[in-house]
């Protein structure tokens, strides 16, 4: 997938989930779990709309097109399960995968996810949730640095309920809005760029502490 396509996909979301919604019946249930299981549970795929996602189906929820109460319990099982994954990934493989020449992993992102991780603890879990990028390298760490799974499993919970039920009802209500119904773009647009706003700071702070020295 090109810059191109990611452009496209990230312009048409709107419909290509009408598409997939009113094509694939109850298989949506199973396609958007992978989404972000994908997102959440496999280190090279951090660049998986999730954040924008989650918006746009609790949008079309609201607009009818999915059962709400069945997305949700559907994507929070799936952000669950993904972290999990990710965790006893790098639990197991840790630096041995980041090392490997054929693997693309971003040695800068794992650097910067342990630095959330310096600062805000294992609270980073549910953080992360709303930070692209980070959120799919965080529990990869936190396997890394072996944390204690029990203390991982209830942050994982808790900032699986968080990310998911809130972008998706937050969705939800947003949809029913006649200005957004019909202009739903423009919402996941915005939704996406204030999911961008974190990476954005901590790019310019980065940059800014390069500066300094």
């Amino acid at each position: 997938m090109n810059l191109h396509d990611i452009v496209s996909y990230f312009t048409h979301l709107d419909s290509h989930l009408a598409y997939i919604f009113n094509h694939f019946g109850l298989w949506t249930y199973l396609i958007m779990f992978l989404v972000i299981f994908a997102e959440t549970g496999l280190i090279i795929m951090p660049f998986l709309p999730g954040d924008s996602l989650l918006f746009a189906i609790g949008a079309f929820a609201g607009l009818g097109y999915i059962h709400l109460w069945g997305i949700l319990i559907t994507l929070f099982v799936a952000a669950i399960v993904g972290d999990s994954v990710n965790y006893w990934i790098g639990k197991k493989f840790g630096q041995k995968l980041v090392d490997h020449p054929k693997i693309p992993i971003n040695q800068e992102h794992i650097n910067q996810t342990q630095a959330y991780y310096d600062k805000n603890g294992g609270k980073t879990i549910i953080l992360a949730r709303f930070i692209p990028i980070i959120r799919t390298f965080a529990p990869f760490v936190a396997g890394v640095s072996h944390m204690r799974y029990k203390d991982f499993m209830l942050y994982n919970v808790v900032g699986a309920f968080t990310w998911v039920f809130g972008l998706v009802l937050l969705g939800y209500f947003f949809g029913n809005i006649p200005s957004v119904k019909h202009n739903i773009e423009y919402a996941i647009f915005g939704v996406i760029g204030i999911s961008l706003l974190p990476v954005f700071f901590e790019f310019v702070k980065i940059r800014f502490k390069k500066h300094q020295e």
